[in-house]
């Protein structure tokens, strides 16, 4: 397992009974985590008189957010010279992974490694984490989401950091149709990135379900990686799928091309009040070339 533990501006303080309890900057949250089923005491009494917000869920879906103190609308965290801005989002969510920072490092030495111009697509992009990552590494990164209010969020994050201007490029589109238009124009891309959700839908209506159509989509891509790809990543939140499912289908789609290394595994962080505990946070499958370090 990779962990993310190279963070100041983030920690998971503990975990126990489906909750964590979390520090994003100055601002301490309480959410529900379903991974979470061991018992190490009761949360709300422990850090009672530390926790800023708790995320509730609802028996009939979804949820909400309960603020015991005054919570900024948004408030900013750094890795390294990243910056991201955090909110309050539904389904308990505040726009960053913080367990990402294991791939977010992978891009950034991949990228400074080629000692060439890179050109990046980041797919189902959210709020741009990886397109900040590879933007401080020099790169050129087509950020595609179909949602704009996350399209309008990576650019605040990309602006607070210092990266904005001409190497980046912002798309609210339907990742399929995106990757098939960009076929027929001929367009090329060194790396390619994305987090396929496991339902959503394109800008149009489009359905995406990822046990249908994610093979077409890593199979589309292939056509648009250039004669020198660096790495192609895909990450996965979806309950069930195991990395090496992730590894099997960049060794059927990306490898029958490319011959490279294909890695895959878990993400996750440690839990700082847990001792020797990790919080699995979700898998990844990794292609890279083989000539470049």
């Amino acid at each position: 397992m990779l962990l993310a533990d190279k963070w100041k501006d983030y920690e998971l303080i503990d975990a126990s009974l489906g909750q964590k309890y979390e520090r994003w900057g100055n601002i301490y949250l309480l959410r529900p985590d379903p991974q979470v089923v061991w018992d190490n005491g009761d949360l709300m009494l422990k850090y009672h008189n530390k926790i800023d917000a708790i995320y509730y869920r609802s028996n009939k879906g979804g949820g909400h957010w309960e603020n015991l103190k005054n919570i900024p609308k948004a408030w900013k965290i750094k890795y390294h010279d990243l910056e991201f801005n955090i909110k309050q989002m539904g389904f308990k969510h505040t726009g960053l992974f913080p367990e990402q920072a294991v791939n977010w490092d992978f891009m950034i030495e991949k990228i400074k490694g080629a000692n060439r111009p890179i050109k990046v697509l980041n797919l189902f992009a959210y709020t741009g984490g990886a397109t900040v990552a590879c933007l401080s590494a020099g790169a050129h990164v087509t950020h595609v989401d179909s949602s704009r209010g996350m399209v309008d969020w990576c650019r605040e994050n990309v602006n607070d950091s210092g990266w904005s201007g001409t190497n980046i490029r912002y798309l609210v589109d339907d990742v399929v149709k995106f990757v098939q238009r960009e076929i027929r124009r001929g367009n090329k891309y060194d790396a390619i990135i994305m987090d396929p959700p496991s339902y959503g839908r394109g800008v149009n209506g489009e359905v995406w379900d990822i046990e249908k159509n994610l093979q077409y989509l890593v199979k589309l891509c292939t056509e648009i990686l250039s004669d020198e790809p660096l790495f192609f990543l895909i990450n996965s939140y979806t309950t069930g799928f195991s990395s090496h499912v992730l590894a099997n289908l960049l060794e059927m789609t990306v490898n029958k091309s490319f011959l490279g290394k294909i890695t895959c595994g878990e993400v996750g962080i440690p839990i700082t009040n847990c001792e020797k505990l990790v919080l699995p946070c979700g898998i990844y499958g990794r292609w890279e070339s083989n000539d470049e370090s």
